[in-house]
């Protein structure tokens, strides 16, 4: 757990983001190291933990694909150093557990990623609106909706009613300090960001590979 800047965090510098949140991997060679990967969602799971029961659907499914992925890591270590190659090994088995589960996950992340950066648009306009519910509805919109059944989509509606408040999300970023409002905004933007090349490459090598509906009925 590194602050963003590659150093350990000072104390006025302390957040979540710099004290709890692995950061997520850079490609290596194209690919994503498995672990690295691993160890920052499971950040991602505390902090949408941290945001209360709106995300507590989003907390249980990322969780188990988590523990998926890592049961399937653990039988080999060696050969699922990388997510590309555990996935494709799946594929060409004709098993789904690793393809099924990082697909979630990813859509998971794709939606926390699209929620702050919702915020962090909102926090760099002139007239801050500061309506998470709406945020939060616009990011699953774009992210899991189509991907959801009626009921699961009803729930997520009720659910977004309790969303945190601007206020309340910053004091959980801050870990409780206060006048930390800048410094979380730019260690969230620096984390989304990082997120975000994570997402888009998932999201790219399961279109390369056939992936998104595998397998095929």
């Amino acid at each position: 757990m590194s602050a963003s800047n590659g150093g350990l965090p000072s104390e006025e510098g302390k957040n979540f983001f710099t004290t709890v949140q692995a950061p997520f991997p850079d490609l290596t060679d194209g690919k994503i190291n498995t672990v690295q990967y691993l160890e920052a969602c499971k950040g991602v799971v505390e902090l949408v933990d941290r945001f209360g029961k709106v995300f507590a659907p989003v907390k249980y499914d990322m969780s188990g694909n988590i523990d998926k992925l890592s049961e399937k890591y653990a039988s080999d270590v060696d050969k699922f150093e990388f997510l590309n190659d555990m996935v494709l090994h799946d594929k060409e088995a004709h098993e789904i557990t690793a393809i099924d589960a990082l697909l979630w996950l990813n859509r998971a992340n794709h939606l926390v990623q699209r929620f702050f950066e919702l915020i962090l648009e909102d926090n760099a306009s002139k007239v801050t609106r500061k309506k998470e519910t709406r945020f939060l509805k616009a990011a699953y919109k774009e992210t899991l909706k189509e991907h959801h059944g009626w009921i699961a989509q009803h729930l997520f509606t009720f659910l977004s009613r309790m969303c945190p408040t601007r206020k309340d999300l910053v004091n959980v970023l801050s870990l409780e300090r206060e006048n930390r409002e800048d410094l979380v905004y730019r260690d969230m933007e620096a984390f989304t960001n990082k997120l975000k090349e994570n997402v888009t490459y998932i999201l790219k090598f399961y279109k390369e590979h056939d992936l998104e509906n595998y397998p095929k009925p």
